[in-house]
């Protein structure tokens, strides 16, 4: 006798997902319950939202509720995974305001330079990712990019920072200079 397609769902999830890996793209899920017609796939999607197992993190992502992730990594975790095809790392105001630089930063946002298009995505509760192309070349910035394991991503120096700011004509108000030239 097969399992019921929430059940299998579910199951898997309870199985396979942990603090690690919670995010899972609609296609990912999509296989588990490849019988079901894309009509009824949905409604099951919604279902399992509607009782608290998935989140909605953004259009084609969701996370799983039970793996006790840490909600201030998941904008990160989430960038990673939706441009893991691209050249990224966290630049701008983000680096910026967590060297302490810059005093202010719109909440739940995070900026992301990255060699895919610009896009701002809304993750709903959790906040929004902001992603900037550049032209840059990984080769070209090696020198000023450490990889951060906690967000899963590369992440600019504040002289990087900086030359982004720049770069993309960000206003550059509230940078405080005197705390820069301790970085430089």
């Amino acid at each position: 006798m097969q399992m019921q397609p929430m059940k299998r769902l579910l199951n898997w999830l309870e199985q396979n997902a942990n603090k690690e890996h919670y995010l899972f793209l609609i296609n990912d899920l999509r296989i588990i319950c490849s019988e079901l017609s894309e009509e009824a796939f949905r409604t099951l999607l919604s279902r399992v939202v509607k009782l608290g197992y998935l989140e909605r993190v953004s259009r084609r992502l969701y996370a799983f509720k039970s793996s006790n992730y840490s909600n201030g990594l998941l904008l990160f975790h989430a960038a990673a995974y939706l441009r893991s095809n691209e050249f990224n790392y966290i630049s701008l105001e983000t680096v910026l305001s967590d060297a302490g630089v810059i005093s202010q930063l719109p909440i739940n946002s995070i900026f992301v330079m990255s060699s895919g298009r610009s896009n701002r995505i809304s993750c709903g509760i959790f906040g929004i990712i902001e992603f900037i192309h550049t032209s840059q070349k990984p080769t070209e910035i090696m020198d000023e990019l450490s990889y951060d394991s906690n967000c899963r991503m590369w992440r600019a120096s504040v002289r990087q920072a900086l030359r982004d700011m720049k770069k993309t004509q960000r206003n550059m108000d509230l940078i405080d200079w005197n705390i820069v030239n301790e970085f430089i």
